[in-house]
């Protein structure tokens, strides 16, 4: 007879662990920010709407085979031509990479309307962005976005293991074609550029968002950071279980709208 863990506390271990390493398609689309342009479709004809929803179609579509997609919807040269991109998280497989895409859409309708010349919503796994053509788009680097947990970092050395952790996203990013994850003594570190940045402007965006990152989230047990077009995560698993410091209560948030 073939026995199980006797000790509670290495069952609870083992469960944790096998809950992390497994996330549900609920943690995946759990809705992180958003940005919403103030101005509406100009048009009467509804070309436009008829051109998002075209833009969506063709997205959702090339979820189901690809990371990252961007597209055109309509004429270039009109101003009601719409367009946009999507990019999912690295490690997401096509399904997740599909399920979680399409449920923007309706997520951009519900907090921004359906009406706006330019909005961009990011989900756990994945974000979406769009904007009609002329439509002035930030830079690379500029800040949009952080999530930092109130709870702070006990015992020492906490600060020079984050250092280090987010050293290694800045250099992974340029190893792996855009995304790292990893860990270092018990800190999780995770950043990702948008698909179509360069190595060296990936790198160089990862880096400002690390920055960011250690000035406005200082020893939070976790923190997120996002930018235009990249971001960076970490999380602090003191008891080294994966997942024991999600961002999970009172968040300190700065947004920015597009």
């Amino acid at each position: 007879m073939i026995m199980g863990p006797s000790n509670p506390q290495i069952l609870l271990l083992i469960i944790l662990s096998i809950i992390s390493s497994n996330p549900s398609l609920a943690d995946l689309t759990d809705f992180i920010y958003k940005g919403c342009a103030n101005q509406k479709f100009q048009d009467p004809s509804g070309i436009s709407s008829q051109n998002l929803h075209s833009l969506y179609s063709t997205l959702i579509s090339q979820s189901s085979t690809n990371n990252f997609h961007n597209a055109t919807a309509g004429n270039d040269q009109l101003t009601t031509s719409i367009t946009g991109l999507y990019q999912c998280r690295g490690d997401l497989s096509n399904s997740d990479c599909k399920n979680c895409v399409e449920k923007i859409p309706e997520t951009i309708e519900k907090v921004c309307g359906g009406d706006r010349i330019a909005a961009r919503v990011q989900l756990d796994g994945c974000y979406l962005r769009y904007e009609v053509i002329g439509f002035p788009v930030a830079s690379a680097t500029d800040f949009l976005y952080k999530q930092c947990k109130s709870g702070r970092a006990s015992g020492s050395g906490f600060d020079s293991r984050l250092e280090s952790a987010l050293e290694e996203v800045e250099k992974g990013v340029g190893n792996g074609k855009g995304y790292y994850a990893g860990e270092y003594q018990s800190v999780d570190v995770l950043g990702q550029c948008e698909g179509g940045l360069g190595s060296a402007d990936c790198e160089k965006c990862v880096k400002a968002a690390a920055e960011k990152g250690r000035s406005e989230c200082g020893s939070s047990i976790s923190g997120r950071v996002y930018l235009q077009q990249c971001y960076v995560s970490y999380k602090y698993n003191p008891n080294g279980v994966p997942g024991s410091g999600n961002l999970i209560s009172a968040p300190s948030i700065c947004s920015s709208s597009i």
